[in-house]
């Protein structure tokens, strides 16, 4: 087995009592006082995520822009400087290799992040797709990832900076300094909520990390809350609701799929064969990734994630179902230890999140 990665802020989270595990390679902290108590605070708060893990591309050079839109999903024709988008790379048959974020800086000039677990066959997949004349650059080791979220988010990062970020929109990113040193504010996120993620050089994230765990109103998060987070505001993660046997259509998000260039997996990125499902199950018994669900006795589909939500005091799961059973509106889920019942709800499940809250 290969030794894990670790970040710049491993030493950090060990050291303040995190349980740590593997995560896609990486050594990470699944929590500190408890996944229950982090997600409550983010959701009242703000929460502090080490992302460290990700991978971060730069894409350059005459003739970046077109080449790039034929590489990825994304509608880079509306995609205007100080924006960025999320979107898919997908592979022949349409379905997701990865979902990511690419920032546009300039015309020909791009950041791409991808999940941990896929930048390796990421970078190899955009270096064969783009001509050698478009620069990709990998710079996720150089590179400190650290989301803050929560609906105190903006008033702490405003009182460490100094700076007045009110007029950044949702998906909207800015370049500025923080000791010195080059920080780009990103209004994204992952949980729900208002949130911002900042990128530092790798040498000064762990003076940034604990400049805002200052603030009474911040708390370390780990994995495990940030699961939790972002299954009720019911985005999915590679791996589980998105990889390489579906597609973005089967996902929900065939609306997103708007760019007019030759993007490879284009033609079949909107077959139909299964749906992603939201399901609200009864009792306190979550179900799990790989529980069959069933319909009237028959195997229809399969949990991807489910926890007890709680921000809504109820366990939810989603699950692919196939395209002929979509329509029903009960199911049965055959856990490990029992029969669970499920009814189809809508996604979001938590509906109350602050993420796209005007500033101004």
């Amino acid at each position: 087995m290969s030794e894990l990665r670790t970040t710049p802020l491993t030493a950090w989270h060990s050291a303040h009592g995190a349980k740590m595990a593997p995560f896609a390679g990486w050594e990470m902290p699944i929590q500190y006082e408890g996944i229950l108590v982090e997600h409550q605070h983010t959701r009242a708060h703000a929460g502090l995520f080490d992302i460290c893990h990700m991978g971060e591309f730069l894409i350059s050079g005459p003739g970046a822009d077109a080449a790039l839109a034929k590489a990825v999903s994304h509608n880079l024709a509306t995609l205007k400087a100080g924006r960025c988008r999320y979107g898919f790379i997908l592979n022949e048959q349409g379905n997701v290799l990865d979902d990511c974020i690419v920032y546009r800086f300039g015309d020909d000039d791009f950041m791409i992040v991808v999940n941990a677990a896929c930048a390796a066959g990421d970078f190899a997949t955009l270096r064969a797709r783009l001509p050698e004349s478009v620069s990709l650059k990998d710079v996720s080791d150089d590179t400190a990832k650290i989301d803050l979220q929560g609906p105190d988010s903006l008033d702490v990062l405003e009182a460490l900076t100094g700076e007045n970020f009110h007029g950044l929109p949702y998906f909207g990113f800015v370049k500025t300094t923080w000791n010195g040193a080059p920080l780009l504010v990103s209004r994204t996120g992952y949980t729900g909520e208002l949130g911002f993620e900042l990128y530092v050089p790798s040498t000064g994230a762990l003076a940034f990390w604990e400049a805002l765990l200052k603030d009474a109103r911040v708390k370390p998060v780990g994995l495990g809350a940030r699961d939790t987070l972002r299954l009720e505001a019911g985005l999915p993660l590679y791996g589980h609701e998105l990889d390489d046997r579906h597609n973005p259509a089967e996902a929900g998000m065939g609306r997103m799929m708007t760019s007019e260039a030759d993007y490879v997996g284009k033609a079949g990125a909107r077959e139909i064969r299964q749906c992603l499902l939201g399901l609200e199950l009864e009792g306190r018994r979550a179900a799990r990734n790989g529980d069959a669900v069933l319909l009237d006795g028959r195997e229809v589909g399969v949990v991807t994630s489910g926890s007890f939500a709680p921000s809504l005091g109820k366990v939810i799961a989603f699950a692919w179902v196939n395209k002929d059973a979509a329509d029903a509106t009960t199911f049965t889920i055959r856990a490990a230890r029992a029969e669970l019942k499920a009814v189809k709800t809508e996604i979001p499940f938590y509906k109350d999140g602050t993420a796209r809250k005007k500033l101004v």
